[in-house]
Protein backbone atom coordinates (compact mmCIF):
# COMPACT_ATOMS: atom_id res chain seq x y z
CA UNK A 1 0.00 0.00 0.00
CA UNK A 2 1.15 3.77 -0.74
CA UNK A 3 0.66 6.95 0.79
CA UNK A 4 -0.16 9.46 -1.90
CA UNK A 5 0.14 13.38 -0.94
CA UNK A 6 -2.38 15.21 -2.78
CA UNK A 7 -0.32 19.10 -3.53
CA UNK A 8 -3.12 21.24 -2.00
CA UNK A 9 -2.45 23.88 -5.10
CA UNK A 10 -2.55 21.72 -8.03
CA UNK A 11 -4.39 19.09 -7.04
CA UNK A 12 -1.88 16.70 -8.54
CA UNK A 13 0.26 13.73 -6.36
CA UNK A 14 3.06 14.95 -5.19
CA UNK A 15 4.54 12.04 -3.85
CA UNK A 16 3.89 8.10 -3.14
CA UNK A 17 5.30 6.40 -0.09
CA UNK A 18 5.18 2.73 0.88
CA UNK A 19 2.90 2.24 4.37
CA UNK A 20 5.52 0.19 6.84
CA UNK A 21 4.31 -3.90 6.83
CA UNK A 22 4.57 -5.44 10.18
CA UNK A 23 7.56 -6.75 9.92
CA UNK A 24 8.87 -3.09 9.63
CA UNK A 25 7.59 -2.03 12.09
CA UNK A 26 8.39 -4.95 14.89
CA UNK A 27 12.14 -4.03 13.20
CA UNK A 28 11.95 -0.38 14.26
CA UNK A 29 10.87 -0.76 17.69
CA UNK A 30 13.26 -2.86 18.63
CA UNK A 31 16.02 -0.90 16.93
CA UNK A 32 14.50 2.02 19.51
CA UNK A 33 14.55 -0.13 22.71
CA UNK A 34 18.03 -1.17 21.54
CA UNK A 35 19.23 2.71 20.56
CA UNK A 36 17.74 3.50 24.16
CA UNK A 37 19.47 1.44 26.12
CA UNK A 38 22.63 2.71 24.63
CA UNK A 39 22.05 6.33 24.56
CA UNK A 40 20.58 6.49 27.92
CA UNK A 41 24.26 5.49 28.70
CA UNK A 42 26.06 8.51 26.83
CA UNK A 43 27.09 11.67 28.62
CA UNK A 44 24.66 14.71 28.11
CA UNK A 45 27.27 16.26 26.39
CA UNK A 46 27.91 14.01 24.39
CA UNK A 47 24.22 13.62 23.75
CA UNK A 48 24.21 17.07 22.99
CA UNK A 49 27.15 17.02 20.39
CA UNK A 50 25.08 14.42 18.14
CA UNK A 51 21.42 16.26 18.63
CA UNK A 52 23.66 19.54 17.20
CA UNK A 53 25.22 17.39 14.63
CA UNK A 54 21.71 16.42 13.33
CA UNK A 55 20.55 20.33 13.19
CA UNK A 56 23.28 20.95 11.04
CA UNK A 57 21.53 18.68 8.55
CA UNK A 58 18.32 21.22 8.29
CA UNK A 59 20.64 23.80 7.54
CA UNK A 60 22.28 22.19 4.83
CA UNK A 61 18.71 20.71 3.58
CA UNK A 62 17.11 24.05 4.12
CA UNK A 63 16.02 24.99 0.58
CA UNK A 64 14.66 21.29 -0.14
CA UNK A 65 12.86 20.93 3.04
CA UNK A 66 11.02 24.33 2.84
CA UNK A 67 9.86 23.58 -1.02
CA UNK A 68 8.83 20.08 0.27
CA UNK A 69 6.43 21.83 3.48
CA UNK A 70 5.14 23.81 0.45
CA UNK A 71 4.51 21.68 -1.90
CA UNK A 72 2.67 19.18 0.62
CA UNK A 73 0.40 21.14 2.36
CA UNK A 74 0.02 24.60 1.20
CA UNK A 75 2.36 27.10 3.39
CA UNK A 76 3.88 30.05 1.06
CA UNK A 77 7.24 28.84 0.46
CA UNK A 78 8.39 32.37 2.50
CA UNK A 79 6.52 30.68 5.80
CA UNK A 80 8.21 27.60 5.14
CA UNK A 81 11.69 29.34 5.12
CA UNK A 82 10.45 31.54 8.33
CA UNK A 83 9.73 27.86 10.09
CA UNK A 84 13.16 27.44 9.79
CA UNK A 85 13.83 30.43 12.51
CA UNK A 86 11.86 28.98 14.94
CA UNK A 87 13.31 25.43 14.34
CA UNK A 88 16.55 26.52 15.22
CA UNK A 89 15.16 28.76 18.16
CA UNK A 90 13.57 26.22 19.90
CA UNK A 91 16.08 22.98 19.46
CA UNK A 92 19.05 25.56 20.82
CA UNK A 93 16.78 26.84 23.71
CA UNK A 94 16.25 23.82 24.80
CA UNK A 95 20.34 22.54 24.69
CA UNK A 96 20.94 25.55 26.12
CA UNK A 97 18.85 24.92 29.71
CA UNK A 98 19.41 20.97 29.46
CA UNK A 99 22.28 20.39 31.81
CA UNK A 100 20.47 22.53 34.34
CA UNK A 101 16.89 20.81 33.65
CA UNK A 102 18.45 17.23 33.97
CA UNK A 103 20.37 18.01 36.29
CA UNK A 104 19.60 15.80 39.93
CA UNK A 105 18.37 17.75 42.80
CA UNK A 106 20.52 16.99 46.27
CA UNK A 107 18.28 17.42 49.24
CA UNK A 108 19.72 18.73 52.10
CA UNK A 109 21.97 16.71 54.35
CA UNK A 110 20.48 14.71 57.35
CA UNK A 111 22.78 13.11 59.37
CA UNK A 112 23.36 8.98 58.45
CA UNK A 113 21.55 9.89 55.04
CA UNK A 114 22.49 10.98 51.16
CA UNK A 115 19.15 11.63 49.42
CA UNK A 116 18.87 12.74 45.62
CA UNK A 117 16.05 12.83 43.21
CA UNK A 118 17.51 11.97 40.15
CA UNK A 119 15.65 12.79 36.23
CA UNK A 120 15.43 9.21 33.86
CA UNK A 121 14.52 9.01 30.68
CA UNK A 122 11.32 7.01 29.73
CA UNK A 123 12.64 4.91 26.94
CA UNK A 124 11.33 5.08 23.81
CA UNK A 125 8.92 8.33 22.65
CA UNK A 126 6.37 8.25 20.12
CA UNK A 127 5.83 11.27 18.29
CA UNK A 128 2.50 11.63 16.31
CA UNK A 129 3.08 15.14 14.57
CA UNK A 130 1.09 17.71 12.29
CA UNK A 131 1.19 18.92 9.66
CA UNK A 132 0.57 22.65 9.92
CA UNK A 133 4.01 23.39 11.09
CA UNK A 134 5.57 20.42 9.96
CA UNK A 135 9.58 21.18 11.63
CA UNK A 136 8.16 23.64 14.83
CA UNK A 137 5.73 20.62 16.61
CA UNK A 138 8.13 17.83 16.12
CA UNK A 139 11.10 19.56 17.22
CA UNK A 140 9.17 20.56 20.35
CA UNK A 141 8.99 16.60 21.20
CA UNK A 142 12.31 15.41 19.23
CA UNK A 143 15.50 17.39 20.92
CA UNK A 144 14.10 17.19 24.32
CA UNK A 145 13.72 13.62 23.94
CA UNK A 146 16.87 13.03 22.84
CA UNK A 147 19.03 15.28 24.53
CA UNK A 148 17.00 13.45 28.05
CA UNK A 149 18.37 10.10 26.82
CA UNK A 150 14.90 9.06 25.06
CA UNK A 151 15.17 6.86 21.58
CA UNK A 152 11.83 8.77 18.91
CA UNK A 153 9.75 7.19 17.23
CA UNK A 154 8.17 9.79 14.89
CA UNK A 155 4.94 9.43 12.79
CA UNK A 156 4.15 12.18 10.59
CA UNK A 157 0.99 13.63 9.60
CA UNK A 158 0.01 11.65 6.48
CA UNK A 159 0.36 15.36 4.09
CA UNK A 160 3.53 15.89 5.62
CA UNK A 161 5.27 12.01 6.07
CA UNK A 162 8.65 13.71 3.56
CA UNK A 163 9.30 15.94 7.33
CA UNK A 164 9.60 12.61 9.03
CA UNK A 165 11.83 11.38 6.67
CA UNK A 166 14.23 14.25 7.29
CA UNK A 167 13.97 13.84 11.06
CA UNK A 168 15.49 10.08 11.01
CA UNK A 169 18.13 11.19 8.21
CA UNK A 170 19.17 14.05 10.51
CA UNK A 171 19.15 12.46 13.83
CA UNK A 172 19.17 8.57 13.21
CA UNK A 173 22.39 7.69 11.49
CA UNK A 174 25.17 8.24 14.05
CA UNK A 175 23.32 6.00 16.39
CA UNK A 176 21.32 3.33 14.82
CA UNK A 177 17.90 2.99 15.89
CA UNK A 178 17.63 6.58 17.77
CA UNK A 179 15.60 8.35 15.26
CA UNK A 180 13.12 6.54 13.29
CA UNK A 181 10.67 7.23 10.73
CA UNK A 182 7.29 5.54 11.14
CA UNK A 183 4.81 5.37 7.55
CA UNK A 184 1.13 4.40 9.38
CA UNK A 185 -2.64 4.72 9.05
CA UNK A 186 -4.43 5.35 11.79
CA UNK A 187 -5.37 2.09 12.62
CA UNK A 188 -1.83 0.99 12.63
CA UNK A 189 -0.55 3.79 14.59
CA UNK A 190 -3.02 2.63 17.80
CA UNK A 191 -2.02 -0.70 17.21
CA UNK A 192 1.74 0.38 17.62
CA UNK A 193 0.71 2.22 21.02
CA UNK A 194 -1.19 -1.52 22.11
CA UNK A 195 1.54 -3.10 21.86
CA UNK A 196 3.44 -2.18 25.13
CA UNK A 197 6.79 -1.54 23.35
CA UNK A 198 6.36 2.31 23.78
CA UNK A 199 6.94 3.87 27.40
CA UNK A 200 5.62 7.36 26.49
CA UNK A 201 3.38 8.91 23.51
CA UNK A 202 3.10 12.94 22.32
CA UNK A 203 0.02 13.53 19.88
CA UNK A 204 -0.58 17.04 18.16
CA UNK A 205 -3.93 17.09 16.15
CA UNK A 206 -7.41 16.94 16.86
CA UNK A 207 -9.45 16.48 19.80
CA UNK A 208 -10.93 13.23 18.34
CA UNK A 209 -7.74 11.95 17.45
CA UNK A 210 -6.76 12.63 21.03
CA UNK A 211 -8.97 11.08 22.55
CA UNK A 212 -8.20 7.92 20.44
CA UNK A 213 -4.96 8.21 21.27
CA UNK A 214 -5.37 8.73 25.30
CA UNK A 215 -7.65 5.75 25.01
CA UNK A 216 -5.06 3.41 23.52
CA UNK A 217 -2.19 4.90 26.36
CA UNK A 218 -4.74 4.03 29.19
CA UNK A 219 -4.59 0.42 27.88
CA UNK A 220 -0.80 0.15 28.67
CA UNK A 221 -0.79 2.58 31.39
CA UNK A 222 1.52 4.64 29.90
CA UNK A 223 1.31 8.51 29.63
CA UNK A 224 0.93 10.79 26.76
CA UNK A 225 1.10 14.36 26.34
CA UNK A 226 -1.89 16.29 24.00
CA UNK A 227 -1.66 18.92 22.28
CA UNK A 228 -5.19 18.86 20.86
CA UNK A 229 -6.58 22.69 19.44
CA UNK A 230 -7.80 25.72 20.78
CA UNK A 231 -10.09 28.71 19.45
CA UNK A 232 -7.82 31.61 20.76
CA UNK A 233 -9.63 34.95 21.96
CA UNK A 234 -8.00 38.29 21.67
CA UNK A 235 -9.33 41.60 23.48
CA UNK A 236 -9.05 45.08 22.02
CA UNK A 237 -9.69 46.91 25.17
CA UNK A 238 -10.12 50.36 25.20
CA UNK A 239 -6.58 51.63 25.80
CA UNK A 240 -5.37 49.56 22.79
CA UNK A 241 -3.06 50.97 20.49
CA UNK A 242 -5.02 50.35 17.96
CA UNK A 243 -3.42 49.92 14.56
CA UNK A 244 -0.65 47.94 15.96
CA UNK A 245 -3.23 45.59 17.67
CA UNK A 246 -5.32 45.16 14.25
CA UNK A 247 -2.12 44.28 12.16
CA UNK A 248 -1.17 41.79 14.77
CA UNK A 249 -4.87 40.55 15.45
CA UNK A 250 -5.04 39.69 11.70
CA UNK A 251 -1.54 38.25 11.47
CA UNK A 252 -2.54 35.91 13.87
CA UNK A 253 -5.60 34.97 12.70
CA UNK A 254 -4.67 34.86 8.63
CA UNK A 255 -0.76 33.76 8.91
CA UNK A 256 -0.38 29.74 7.30
CA UNK A 257 -4.09 30.70 5.99
CA UNK A 258 -5.58 29.92 9.68
CA UNK A 259 -3.98 26.82 10.28
CA UNK A 260 -2.54 26.95 13.62
CA UNK A 261 -3.09 25.72 17.21
CA UNK A 262 -3.16 29.05 17.99
CA UNK A 263 -4.33 31.23 15.57
CA UNK A 264 -6.86 34.29 16.64
CA UNK A 265 -9.99 32.47 15.91
CA UNK A 266 -12.40 35.04 17.58
CA UNK A 267 -12.18 38.79 18.46
CA UNK A 268 -13.42 40.71 21.39
CA UNK A 269 -13.18 44.73 20.90
CA UNK A 270 -13.99 47.17 23.04
CA UNK A 271 -16.91 49.43 21.77
CA UNK A 272 -15.23 52.64 21.59
CA UNK A 273 -12.81 51.12 19.01
CA UNK A 274 -15.28 48.48 17.27
CA UNK A 275 -15.75 50.60 13.60
CA UNK A 276 -12.46 51.95 13.57
CA UNK A 277 -10.81 47.94 14.19
CA UNK A 278 -13.63 46.98 11.42
CA UNK A 279 -12.24 49.18 8.86
CA UNK A 280 -8.96 49.05 9.75
CA UNK A 281 -9.20 44.89 9.89
CA UNK A 282 -10.74 45.06 6.38
CA UNK A 283 -7.49 47.31 4.81
CA UNK A 284 -5.22 44.35 5.97
CA UNK A 285 -6.75 41.69 5.12
CA UNK A 286 -7.63 43.02 1.84
CA UNK A 287 -4.07 42.81 0.79
CA UNK A 288 -3.10 39.35 1.16
CA UNK A 289 -2.10 37.44 -2.17
CA UNK A 290 -3.08 34.21 -2.77
CA UNK A 291 -1.79 31.62 -5.31
CA UNK A 292 0.81 29.53 -6.26
CA UNK A 293 2.63 28.59 -3.12
CA UNK A 294 6.41 28.35 -4.58
CA UNK A 295 5.70 31.89 -5.59
CA UNK A 296 7.70 33.83 -3.24
CA UNK A 297 5.24 37.25 -3.66
CA UNK A 298 2.31 34.77 -2.50
CA UNK A 299 1.42 35.71 1.10
CA UNK A 300 -1.74 33.29 1.67
CA UNK A 301 -1.67 29.77 0.30
CA UNK A 302 -4.39 26.86 -0.33
CA UNK A 303 -5.99 25.08 2.69
CA UNK A 304 -4.12 21.67 3.36
CA UNK A 305 -7.15 20.19 3.67
CA UNK A 306 -10.30 20.64 0.76
CA UNK A 307 -12.90 19.70 3.58
CA UNK A 308 -11.85 22.66 6.09
CA UNK A 309 -13.79 24.62 3.45
CA UNK A 310 -17.24 23.01 3.48
CA UNK A 311 -16.76 23.69 7.66
CA UNK A 312 -15.71 27.69 7.17
CA UNK A 313 -18.97 27.66 4.64
CA UNK A 314 -21.24 25.86 7.26
CA UNK A 315 -20.08 27.87 10.39
CA UNK A 316 -20.37 31.71 8.25
CA UNK A 317 -23.40 30.94 7.09
CA UNK A 318 -24.93 29.91 10.92
CA UNK A 319 -23.42 32.92 12.05
CA UNK A 320 -24.72 35.29 8.99
CA UNK A 321 -28.41 32.97 10.20
CA UNK A 322 -27.89 34.59 13.70
CA UNK A 323 -27.50 37.81 12.92
CA UNK A 324 -23.69 38.20 11.94
CA UNK A 325 -23.07 40.73 9.39
CA UNK A 326 -20.25 39.75 6.23
CA UNK A 327 -17.34 42.75 5.70
CA UNK A 328 -14.70 40.67 3.67
CA UNK A 329 -14.62 37.24 1.89
CA UNK A 330 -16.81 34.12 3.05
CA UNK A 331 -16.04 31.71 0.13
CA UNK A 332 -13.77 30.02 -1.86
CA UNK A 333 -11.65 31.50 -4.77
CA UNK A 334 -12.88 31.24 -7.39
CA UNK A 335 -11.29 29.68 -10.75
CA UNK A 336 -8.85 27.67 -9.04
CA UNK A 337 -8.42 23.55 -8.63
CA UNK A 338 -6.69 24.63 -5.14
CA UNK A 339 -8.13 24.38 -1.81
CA UNK A 340 -8.10 28.53 -1.65
CA UNK A 341 -10.53 30.67 0.94
CA UNK A 342 -10.91 34.12 1.14
CA UNK A 343 -9.46 36.30 3.88
CA UNK A 344 -12.92 36.71 5.83
CA UNK A 345 -14.52 39.10 8.41
CA UNK A 346 -17.39 38.44 10.10
CA UNK A 347 -18.64 41.03 12.51
CA UNK A 348 -21.79 40.93 15.11
CA UNK A 349 -20.97 37.49 15.77
CA UNK A 350 -22.98 35.74 18.68
CA UNK A 351 -20.68 34.55 21.33
CA UNK A 352 -22.54 31.55 20.99
CA UNK A 353 -22.57 31.34 17.35
CA UNK A 354 -20.24 27.70 16.15
CA UNK A 355 -17.83 30.50 14.52
CA UNK A 356 -16.73 31.54 17.92
CA UNK A 357 -16.95 28.23 19.62
CA UNK A 358 -15.71 25.69 17.32
CA UNK A 359 -12.11 25.32 15.94
CA UNK A 360 -11.83 25.13 12.07
CA UNK A 361 -8.36 26.08 10.53
CA UNK A 362 -9.34 28.51 8.34
CA UNK A 363 -8.58 32.60 7.86
CA UNK A 364 -11.95 33.55 9.30
CA UNK A 365 -11.95 36.50 11.99
CA UNK A 366 -14.83 36.64 13.60
CA UNK A 367 -15.25 39.63 15.68
CA UNK A 368 -18.05 41.07 18.42
CA UNK A 369 -18.07 44.03 20.27
CA UNK A 370 -18.35 44.13 24.00
CA UNK A 371 -18.33 47.00 26.79
CA UNK A 372 -15.91 46.91 29.16
CA UNK A 373 -13.59 44.32 30.31
CA UNK A 374 -15.94 41.99 32.63
CA UNK A 375 -17.62 41.68 29.25
CA UNK A 376 -15.06 40.54 27.48
CA UNK A 377 -13.66 37.95 30.65
CA UNK A 378 -16.91 36.36 30.05
CA UNK A 379 -16.97 35.99 26.70
CA UNK A 380 -13.23 34.66 26.30
CA UNK A 381 -13.72 32.27 29.17
CA UNK A 382 -16.90 30.67 27.42
CA UNK A 383 -14.81 28.15 25.56
CA UNK A 384 -13.99 24.38 26.00
CA UNK A 385 -10.71 25.51 24.77
CA UNK A 386 -7.64 27.20 26.45
CA UNK A 387 -4.50 27.39 24.64
CA UNK A 388 -3.45 31.21 24.17
CA UNK A 389 -5.22 34.51 24.81
CA UNK A 390 -4.15 38.10 23.96
CA UNK A 391 -5.06 41.25 25.51
CA UNK A 392 -3.75 44.38 23.64
CA UNK A 393 -3.45 47.30 26.23
CA UNK A 394 -1.14 49.51 27.35
CA UNK A 395 -1.82 49.05 30.77
CA UNK A 396 0.30 46.17 32.76
CA UNK A 397 -2.18 45.98 35.62
CA UNK A 398 -5.46 45.46 33.02
CA UNK A 399 -3.09 42.33 31.26
CA UNK A 400 -1.98 41.37 34.95
CA UNK A 401 -5.74 41.14 35.74
CA UNK A 402 -6.49 38.79 32.88
CA UNK A 403 -4.03 36.69 33.53
CA UNK A 404 -5.54 36.09 37.00
CA UNK A 405 -8.58 35.27 35.73
CA UNK A 406 -8.03 33.83 32.04
CA UNK A 407 -8.46 29.76 31.78
CA UNK A 408 -5.92 29.26 29.31
CA UNK A 409 -2.38 27.85 29.18
CA UNK A 410 -0.64 31.33 27.96
CA UNK A 411 -1.48 35.20 28.48
CA UNK A 412 -0.35 37.68 25.85
CA UNK A 413 -0.29 41.02 26.24
CA UNK A 414 0.21 42.93 22.97
CA UNK A 415 1.04 40.17 21.25
CA UNK A 416 -0.78 36.74 20.15
CA UNK A 417 0.82 33.09 17.97
CA UNK A 418 3.47 33.03 19.00
CA UNK A 419 5.61 30.43 21.23
CA UNK A 420 9.05 31.56 23.11
CA UNK A 421 10.78 28.15 23.95
CA UNK A 422 11.89 29.44 27.45
CA UNK A 423 8.39 29.37 28.34
CA UNK A 424 6.21 25.73 28.77
CA UNK A 425 3.91 25.31 26.24
CA UNK A 426 0.43 24.14 27.80
CA UNK A 427 -3.07 23.65 27.70
CA UNK A 428 -6.59 23.70 29.35
CA UNK A 429 -9.34 21.86 28.49
CA UNK A 430 -9.75 20.02 25.32
CA UNK A 431 -6.75 22.08 24.23
CA UNK A 432 -5.19 19.13 25.98
CA UNK A 433 -2.42 18.48 28.48
CA UNK A 434 1.36 17.70 29.00
CA UNK A 435 3.72 20.32 28.50
CA UNK A 436 6.58 21.01 25.96
CA UNK A 437 9.36 23.45 25.56
CA UNK A 438 10.86 25.23 28.86
CA UNK A 439 12.80 23.24 31.18
CA UNK A 440 9.51 21.96 32.47
CA UNK A 441 8.71 20.00 29.13
CA UNK A 442 11.68 17.87 30.33
CA UNK A 443 9.80 16.77 33.30
CA UNK A 444 7.42 15.48 30.60
CA UNK A 445 10.12 13.45 29.25
CA UNK A 446 11.44 12.13 32.44
CA UNK A 447 10.81 10.48 35.56
CA UNK A 448 12.08 11.11 39.03
CA UNK A 449 14.55 8.45 40.78
CA UNK A 450 14.83 9.03 44.52
CA UNK A 451 18.34 7.75 45.71
CA UNK A 452 18.26 6.99 49.12
CA UNK A 453 21.36 5.92 50.89
CA UNK A 454 22.04 4.99 54.44
CA UNK A 455 25.67 6.06 54.83
CA UNK A 456 25.75 6.03 58.77
CA UNK A 457 26.53 2.66 60.96
CA UNK A 458 24.17 0.14 60.24
CA UNK A 459 22.38 -1.34 63.69
CA UNK A 460 22.03 -4.89 63.97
Amino acid sequence: MQLKVINPYDQKIYVELPYDTEPQIQLKLQSARQAFEKWRRTPLQDRIAVIREGLSYFEAHRDQIAEEISSQMGKPIAQSHNEFGGFFERANTMLEIAPQALESDLLPPLEGFYRRIDREPLGVVLDIAAWNYPLLIAVNVIVPALAAGNSVLIKHSAKTPLCGVHFEKAFGGQVPGLVQNLILNHKQTLKIIRTRALDHVVFTGSVPGGREVYRAVAECLIAAGLELGGKDPAYVAEDADLAFATANIVDGGCYNAGQSCCAIERVYVHRKHYDAFIDQARQVMSTYRLGDPLDKTVTMGPLATSTTIQLLDAQIRSAQDQGARMVLGGKRMDQSPGNFYLPTLLVDVPNDADIMQEENFGPVLPVCPVENDAKALKMMNASRYGLTASVWTSDRRRAEWFASRLNTGTVYQNRCDYLDPALPWTGVGESGFGVSLSRYGFHHLTRCKSIHFRTGPIQG
